[in-house]
């Protein structure tokens, strides 16, 4: 299945494939270049005039490769260089001699009277290791400041690749073509708002057989290869069972939100095991739940899937059911303050990453960061490291939550998320998520299949409820649970789907 998943290469990682290449063939500049050129060609239409910022490196070589066809094919091109040609490595220097027999010359700055139709930014690529400062800022501030159709080279200039970290200023870019292979930053933290539309030219090479990776991009395609059509001869004890447990006094909403999610996503039973001991026998809108105490619903073996976390709260009391919950050998899906008990309890914590059943935790950056015994700005400062150091620390299945949601297996393999938006930054949407990757667990999904596929599905679900409401506005968990239900369907069965 992973085959049909694009793959994603660090830094490190590329520098391997660009070494790997055979040495007979082109130089990957000169296939990057005109790979770039002729997006640019596409970007442009008819319009006439563009700016190519080069920089001191190779990604500024790439950046003269661009320019020597844009001028071949009879656009007017300036070029500004921000670099010592003294000190270009070879193969940018010799693409800056080749622009120069062209009849092109360089610039040392954006000139304050220039008009132009669309940029290049060649300035930096994923060889970044430090915040840009003076010079380059400024550099970066005029580009921004043009407002025209930018153009980013392998990666808008002052992102990290690996992280997606602003590195003290970034290009706004309108689109990015990138080289090889996606690269971390292009997808999660900062990247997406400063990437644009982002296209990926492999230059020829096959970096899957010279490199194997370890991270590979969501599509859609995870739905239909995680859960198929039922039989014909199927009852609801073959849908599975799930308890949700949590919903101390005054956050029972959580646990209900997560239960109805569970069971709009096909789950056969669903059970609240609800913490608050004055809380209603019965939710009057979804009366097919099963509200209980936590000592009823997870008393017996029977549970296929327990998620644990929705409303819990950090008292002794949700610390006990917790502990019980961990002991059990059903899956098992920790969200909210379950994360938060075994992040701050060290018993928990061993309970936790010795657990002979599935494991599966969904944390948002704070969350990620008290796991870890670390801070969310570390968490948020490398996603990629911080996911996979969770699930190899719990030996579990984690979803680090938010902008591009980092999904890794503790056996080093990692996934990037791309649905969702920022409408979804609102009450409940943990709530729901937990309740549709458990819903899919208790179906007979494998661990990794199901908190894969609840992931995505939950940002495209998410993405269709903002599409409807014309807006980011005003999307709740509620109408992302029944977008999520029919999604699923439309997946599952779209010979019925209207």
């Amino acid at each position: 299945m992973s085959a049909m998943f694009a793959p994603i290469y660090t830094t490190a990682q590329v520098r391997e494939l660009e070494s790997a290449a055979p040495p007979d063939a082109p130089r990957l500049m000169e296939r990057a270049g005109l790979a770039a050129a002729e997006c640019a060609r596409a970007m442009a239409g008819n319009v006439r005039r563009v700016l190519v910022v080069a920089g001191p490196g190779n990604n500024g070589g790439d950046a003269f490769e661009v320019a020597v066809h844009l001028k071949r094919w009879f656009y007017g091109v300036a070029v500004m260089f921000a670099g010592n040609r003294a000190r270009l490595p070879d193969d940018a220097s010799t693409a800056l001699a080749k622009w120069e027999r062209a009849g092109g010359g360089t610039a040392t700055s954006i000139s304050p009277t220039g008009r132009w139709d669309l940029v290049i930014d060649g300035l930096f690529g994923i060889g970044l290791e430090r915040p840009l400062e003076d010079r380059y800022a400024d550099l970066v501030d005029n580009i921004n400041a043009l407002r025209v159709p930018v153009l980013a080279l392998d990666i808008p200039s002052g992102i990290n690749a690996d992280t997606g970290a602003v590195m003290g200023r970034a290009v706004r870019a309108t689109r990015t073509i990138t080289f090889i292979g996606l690269k971390p930053g292009l997808l999660t933290l900062d990247g997406p708002d400063h990437c644009g539309e982002v296209h990926s030219d492999s230059l020829g090479l096959d970096a899957e057989a010279l490199r194997p990776p370890r991270g590979r991009l969501l599509n859609d395609g995870i739905l239909p290869a995680s859960l198929g059509p039922r039989p014909k001869n199927f009852h609801k004890g073959l849908a599975g069972s799930v308890a949700i447990l949590g919903g101390a006094t005054g956050m029972v909403g959580a646990t209900v939100l997560a239960g109805r999610a569970a069971l709009k996503c096909g789950a056969g039973r669903v059970y609240l095991a609800l913490l608050a001991g004055q809380s209603p026998r019965i939710d009057y809108l979804q009366p097919e739940l099963m509200l209980r105490s936590p000592e009823e619903a997870l008393g017996g073996d029977e549970m296929t899937v327990v998620a644990a976390g929705p409303g819990m709260g950090r008292n002794d009391d949700a610390k006990a059911a917790l502990r019980r919950a961990l002991e059990l050998p059903s899956a098992l899906v920790l969200d909210a303050d379950a994360l938060n008990l075994v992040g701050e309890d060290a018993v928990l914590a061993e309970i936790t990453a010795k657990r002979r059943g599935a494991t599966l935790l969904t944390p948002h950056p704070a969350e990620a960061g008290r796991l870890l015994g670390s801070s969310t700005r570390a968490v948020q400062n490398d996603r990629v490291a911080a996911a996979l150091a969770i699930a190899d620390r719990y030996r579990a299945y984690s979803a680090l939550k938010g902008n591009g949601t980092l999904v890794a297996a503790p056996d080093g393999r990692w996934w990037i998320n791309r649905t969702g938006n920022a409408g979804m930054a609102s009450a409940g949407m943990g709530d729901a998520l937990t309740g549709l990757v458990a819903g899919l667990l208790a179906q007979g999904v494998s661990p990794i299949d199901a908190l894969l596929a609840g992931v995505w599905l939950h940002g495209a679900a998410g993405d269709a409820v903002a599409r409807a409401h014309g807006g980011l506005l005003g999307v709740t968990a509620s109408e992302v649970i029944e977008s999520a239900r029919a999604l699923l369907n439309r997946s599952i069965y779209p010979a019925t789907a209207r």
